[in-house]
């Protein structure tokens, strides 16, 4: 999910995934801290948790960034699957498991919140086995590897992304009834909060980025023609969708991280023409500017700025509580989430690059 080396940088991609890290930090903060009447009844609840809608334009551009990375093997693709999951059991580890059984326990209300008890094997089972959005990246690029190493066609991955959104309410829940095996059809299938990302519908929006990545080549990478396409696809889509969502809202609608096809496709569609619109606002400035640095910064660590944010805020509720703090508190948490998260990044980045200065001088001195 890092950003990949790149023919040529693509920077309304890089602003999108960044600015989609930024809102991740914000929505996660308003989750874990405000009063559930802070994120249901306040202006500002209400605000952040719709522009938590709009993180999922990071899984539409690691889609757009996998066509463009030179990592193209089934072999390369699959290993860095499996790192990405590595990272995401490693993060659910930091996350939970740390704090539940170093720190003194979850939280109580937590912990209660998903139907368990504090301290208990099954409660350290399910936070480990946890899916989020990086067991979501992991399983999809063993997809994806699948699909770039049988096909070169554009309308493969779409076909794939389509057919997924088409099937992913019918099959939501499904299991097969094998301890073990019911796990893998949770990562795919799951109706349940012990999986808030399963691969149906939510791997159809990488692969739309896939899709619009070898659509962008397609176009000799001519970066105009690129977003006025992707204005009309996504125009499309949320006509579409609209119409899908208002002859069932609950069906379609009804539950933003288990979503029906009218859902999907017009949160797709709102997401393309978010990124046209960024591109616009890109063209408009120039590109070195402290905003876009700090933008960019995020898009390129985006996958360890994830686990750091969410480790960091999840700790933080030894000090802050859990669902406690009013409007105005949690305004104040958000740029301070923001800055402590970048703060640990940009230390981590001083610490490699010493680690390796020290190897280096280790092999010259040898």
């Amino acid at each position: 999910m890092e950003t990949v080396q790149q023919k040529k940088r693509v920077l309304a991609i890089d602003i999108a995934r960044g600015m989609s890290v930024i809102l991740m930090m914000m929505i996660h903060t308003m989750l874990i801290y405000g009063t559930i009447p802070t994120q249901t009844n306040t202006i500002l609840g209400e605000i952040t948790l719709w522009l938590g809608r709009g993180t999922t334009m990071f899984l539409v551009s690691m889609g757009i960034s996998f066509v463009l990375s030179r990592r193209q093997s089934f072999t390369a693709v699959c290993k860095r699957a499996l790192y990405i999951l590595a990272i995401g059991y490693g993060m659910n580890f930091l996350k939970f498991l740390v704090p539940e059984f170093i720190f003194g326990g979850l939280p109580e209300a937590f912990v209660s919140a998903y139907g368990l008890k504090s301290g208990t094997l099954e409660t350290g089972i399910f936070f480990l086995l946890l899916g989020d959005i990086l067991q979501l990246a992991g399983v999809t690029l063993f997809i994806m590897g699948l699909i770039n190493h049988f096909s070169k066609s554009k309308y493969v991955p779409l076909a794939a992304a389509l057919f997924i959104i088409a099937v992913s309410k019918e099959l939501s829940g499904f299991r097969i009834g094998i301890t073990g095996l019911d796990y893998i059809c949770d990562l795919l299938f799951s109706n349940q909060f012990n999986v808030y990302f399963p691969v149906f519908p939510w791997s159809a929006f990488i692969l739309i980025g896939m899709f619009l990545g070898r659509w962008y080549k397609e176009l000799n990478e001519n970066q105009e023609l690129f977003f006025k396409r992707m204005l009309f696809v996504g125009i499309g889509f949320m006509i579409s969708g609209s119409l899908l969502n208002f002859s069932n809202p609950e069906y379609h609608f009804g539950d933003y991280y288990h979503l029906g096809p009218g859902g999907s496709i017009l949160l797709l569609g709102a997401n393309l023409v978010l990124y046209w619109l960024i591109n616009i606002v890109v063209q408009l400035f120039k590109e070195d500017n402290s905003v876009f640095n700090l933008l960019i910064f995020c898009s390129k660590h985006v996958t360890s700025l994830y686990v750091i944010q969410w480790v960091l805020i999840n700790w933080g509720m030894y000090v802050i509580g859990f669902w406690n703090q009013t409007q105005l508190t949690v305004l104040v948490l958000f740029p301070a989430v923001i800055a402590l998260s970048i703060s640990v990044q940009l230390a981590y980045n001083e610490l490699k690059k010493q680690l390796r200065t020290k190897k280096a001088r280790k092999i010259a001195l040898n």
